[in-house]
């Protein structure tokens, strides 16, 4: 293929990673699509990915630009590192984000061995991100299209994987991909995207906690930070810090939402929305894409879908890290992720293990000062 090496080109079913396996092709590479069936497709719903139809597309389209195609059952792996881990997490009171595990485990795992039996070398993937050469090797940015942006979902890659891959979608609009797809007649051009969590039918995420940890469904107290009772739960799997519909409470001065879950007692702490703002966070198992041991001032986000906030960043000697925000945070939940950038660039990220409110904060601040 005009001296031009072999990648491999991860194909879920999807319009994105369709047109990543055509772009690789019409540019001369010598590119072998591999679909990774993950779960079983006896229940398919609008806009999942990985099994049934999504397979059958990815497979039409390699035959359709003229490349080798391979489905390779990787149900059991993504089963213990995805499905359970995402349902230990919940009965832990957590919010997971099995999309991350899903790339840390499995597609950058796993897939990356595959990609170099197969004797490539490189593995595209769809992803809108954008990965570029510095001084100390490839580095993870931010995507050109804010609004398509997944670098928060790639914070636990590593420098080793993230040497191997390619992204060739990281500089182009979405309308861009599609407008492309349907130029070349690529039977997922108006494919609609991927929604929810692949491998929750109907987006009911606790039917399938209780079904794998039925201790998470027991019921429980309501109650406020004093320890007052104001009510009784089903479980909390069905409970997130920041939420507010649900709670199944009325007569208050004011609107309660949830701000922590204790797992241990099956006990949801609820409160006014002043003290869902929290001004640090610890976090667990960090990855780091710039390496660093000292404390740094840098962006953060907490959720994927919000904008970075100003932060410091302290790392610890347990490979986690501490993070003091400028401004107070909301909702900020253990079991989701805080990834550091500089600019696009994305600096490394953590699990969120605890949160410390701003209200708590203040108030130690305000006794220091009494004593002082």
């Amino acid at each position: 293929m005009n001296g031009k090496p072999r990648i491999v080109a991860a194909m879920s079913g999807g319009v994105d990673s369709s047109v990543t396996a055509a772009l690789l092709k019409r540019q001369g590479y010598d590119v072998v699509g591999v679909t990774l069936q993950l779960y079983s497709g006896t229940v398919q719903k609008k806009g999942a990915c990985c099994a049934g139809q999504d397979i059958y597309d990815a497979k039409r389209v390699a035959e359709q630009i003229g490349i080798p195609h391979y489905v390779l059952d990787y149900e059991s792996r993504f089963r213990k590192a995805v499905i359970e881990d995402f349902a230990a997490s919940y009965a832990k009171g957590e919010t997971p984000i099995p999309c991350v595990r899903c790339n840390e485990k499995v597609k950058f795992a796993d897939l990356l061995d595959t990609a170099r039996e197969l004797g490539a070398e490189a593995l595209a993937t769809g992803h809108y991100v954008r990965r570029t050469l510095g001084a100390g090797g490839a580095e993870l940015h931010a995507a050109a299209d804010a609004t398509r942006d997944q670098s928060y979902f790639l914070f636990a890659t590593t420098q080793a994987q993230l040497d191997y891959l390619r992204f060739p979608l990281g500089e182009m609009e979405k309308t861009d991909v599609r407008a492309l797809a349907a130029e070349l007649g690529l039977g997922t051009a108006a494919k609609p995207d991927s929604q929810d969590i692949c491998f929750v039918p109907q987006g009911r995420y606790s039917a399938l906690v209780e079904k794998l940890r039925p201790d998470a469904a027991r019921p429980g107290e309501i109650v406020d930070s004093a320890g007052t009772v104001l009510g009784r739960h089903d479980g909390i799997i069905h409970f997130t810090v920041g939420q507010r519909k649900g709670l199944g409470l009325s007569g208050n001065e004011e609107p309660l939402f949830v701000l922590k879950l204790d797992a241990a007692r099956a006990r949801v702490v609820v409160g006014p929305r002043a003290a869902l703002g929290a001004q640090s966070m610890m976090l667990r198992n960090v990855n780091w894409l710039a390496a660093t041991d000292k404390a740094f001032d840098c962006s953060v986000k907490v959720r994927s879908m919000r904008p970075p906030v100003a932060a410091r960043v302290i790392p610890l000697e347990d490979g986690g890290a501490r993070v003091e925000l400028a401004s107070p945070e909301e909702a900020i939940a253990p079991g989701q992720a805080c990834v550091f950038y500089q600019g696009s660039r994305v600096l490394g990220g953590g699990w969120i293990a605890s949160a410390q409110p701003a209200v708590a904060a203040a108030s130690k601040a305000e006794a220091i000062g009494a004593l002082a």
